[in-house]
């Protein structure tokens, strides 16, 4: 009999201890080490069959979350005194905890799910942003002001700061989930009211070329360079798929080109969505195109546009922008937009020229029309809004006489 506690201890299961009090009680206590501490926890339950089982699993939960590294001593064990000495401890490293050292672990888990370009892109926004005003930063010190001050003197759209803030919301939500902080820094942030209402809008908007400027292009454009920008302004195929068409993708006996892959960050990849997978039919002019093509690249029998300062396939949205569009557009004298409105031309083009919406979507790779009503209504002919709209029936049938 232990004089000091009165009581006796005896053990049941492993890591399981009953006590017997002096008075006739009975109580349970689990063993543990954590940190290298031995721990005893009571369980004020009597020693009963089923108490005990209860006690095993408990001990098994407390083990798996050390083991885990999810412990936490006062949530386990709230009323203990050993609580606050391991909760300062706890809270000592959480406040040692740094945005960049977060950040990195992120950058690693998101490699394999992800697309290598989406997280190529996340890790160069780290890089360029937010290593650079952070990195050394404790968690704990990221303030809901010290955001907003950092949020308003950027000068950038808000589309470049939403995505700059992705990985930033991503390390957040973790670190709440593992106790590392108590509130969010980031949920009270509100972009429309921190950024420039003139900077914040978007460049990304639909401003396709005229038909003048489409000849002025493609007559300052010659061989291959050609080839490519006549064929993207009549295929409406996105840069990377452009890239990424092979020869054996054009089926020369039906007039279409089966749209299958793109290449990002040199890395050949599918479509994002089902409807990004297509057959795309040739009109004239990109079949015109193609045909010019086959004399430099089919019998490569591989990719079917090639960089002629390389003889090698294009290996980015960059490389043709910057070796060849730019150059061309200064020389047809073009106002400058980016390769994409290529896409966009001919989408508006065809609106334009009173080609079925639906069969356009189909086209786009869109999964519904909602997106080419969205982007391209305004080229959608009217042509009741000159002249007034005149009911497609005859209504005066209906009218009693």
């Amino acid at each position: 009999m232990d004089r000091k506690h009165s009581y006796s201890t005896k053990a049941c299961a492993p890591g399981v201890e009953i006590r017997d009090w002096c008075d006739g009680r009975t109580s349970l206590r689990i063993l543990f080490r954590y940190r290298g501490v031995r721990c005893r926890e009571t369980i004020r339950l009597k020693a009963t069959k089923q108490n005990i089982n209860y006690a095993i699993r408990r001990r098994a939960e407390v083990l798996g979350a050390i083991e885990r590294g999810t412990f936490s001593y006062a949530e386990f064990f709230p009323e203990s005194k050993r609580a606050p000495l391991f909760g300062s401890e706890q809270n000592l490293v959480n406040r040692q905890v740094t945005v960049g050292a977060l950040l990195t672990d992120y950058l690693e888990q998101i490699e394999r799910p992800l697309e290598l370009s989406t997280s190529q892109g996340y890790r160069k926004t780290c890089e360029a942003h937010l290593f650079p005003k952070f990195g050394q930063m404790p968690l704990r010190e990221l303030t809901p002001a010290l955001l907003r001050r950092w949020i308003s003197g950027l000068t950038m759209k808000t589309k470049t700061v939403s995505n700059i803030l992705v990985p930033l919301r991503a390390i957040v939500a973790q670190a709440l989930a593992d106790g590392i902080i108590d509130k969010d820094p980031l949920v009270t942030i509100k972009l429309s009211k921190l950024l420039d209402k003139h900077t914040s809008k978007s460049e990304h908007t639909v401003d396709p070329f005229n038909s003048k400027e489409i000849t002025a292009i493609l007559a300052a454009a010659q061989g291959q360079d050609k080839n490519l920008f006549q064929f993207a302004f009549y295929s409406g195929l996105r840069t990377s798929e452009l890239i990424g068409l092979a020869w054996e993708d054009v089926d020369w006996v039906n007039g279409v080109v089966h749209v299958c892959r793109a290449v990002v960050c040199q890395q050949v990849k599918g479509p994002k969505t089902k409807a990004g997978e297509r057959d795309v039919l040739l009109l004239p002019p990109a079949l015109t195109a193609l045909k010019a093509q086959k004399a430099y690249t089919f019998e490569i029998g591989k990719r079917v546009f090639h960089n002629p300062r390389t003889n090698q396939p294009w290996a980015s949205d960059k490389q043709i922008r910057e070796q060849a569009w730019q150059p061309t557009l200064r020389k047809a004298g073009v106002r400058y937009r980016y390769p994409y409105q290529t896409r966009h031309t001919y989408a508006s083009m065809l609106l334009s020229a009173g080609e079925n919406m639906f069969w356009v979507a189909n086209q786009m790779g869109h999964v519904d029309v909602e997106m080419v009503m969205k982007k391209y209504g305004k080229w959608i002919p009217n042509s009741h809004a000159k002249a007034g709209y005149q009911p497609v029936n005859d209504w005066s049938t209906h009218c009693a006489a």
